[in-house]
Formats: C-alpha cells, sequence, structure tokens
C-alpha cells in the first residue's frame, strides 16, 4: 500500500456524514478525525444493502497505521482509494 496516497485520500473525506459512490453503488460514510489528527475513524455504509466498511487510522503510528473492524486490510484501501463524494 502507498501510505501516503491512502492518507492524502482519507484526508480528502470529510468529517461528518457524506453520500460517497463506490463500484457503483451508494454509501453513507461517516468519517470523524479525532486526538488532533492522530487518529481517522470511518465508518461506511452501502444504502439499501448490507456492505459495510469500518476502520481506524493511525497516521502517527509506524508511518502509518490501519486496523480494519473485521475486515480485510485490502478491502478498506480499496474503498478509500476508490471512493467518489456525490
Amino acid at each position: 500500500m502507498n501510505e501516503t496516497e491512502f492518507y492524502k485520500k482519507l484526508l480528502a473525506l470529510p468529517d461528518g456524514a457524506n453520500d460517497v459512490y463506490y463500484l457503483g453503488k451508494r454509501y453513507l460514510l461517516r468519517k470523524e478525525t479525532l486526538l488532533e489528527g492522530k487518529l481517522l475513524k470511518f465508518y461506511a455504509q452501502e444504502l439499501g444493502a448490507n456492505d459495510i466498511v469500518s476502520g481506524n487510522y493511525y497516521p502517527t503510528m509506524k508511518n502509518g497505521m490501519l486496523k480494519p473492524c473485521e475486515m480485510s486490510d485490502k478491502k478498506v484501501i480499496d474503498f478509500v482509494l476508490n471512493a467518489k463524494p456525490i
């Protein structure tokens, strides 16, 4: 994973609740920046379906540490890199 690209894309997603498109499907994304930017929390749910993407990212730990919530790193990374705000 290119940590810089992932981090830039994650930072670019606005805090709060936002609609995004991912793989042609609409998701409600909630993102919070906490601890003076040391923690980025995100949770996205596909609208009208059951898919979710969730994780925490710690940009200052080990040059960036991703902690997905019960899913693969790959799924979270792909979502962040390819989700498009509406």
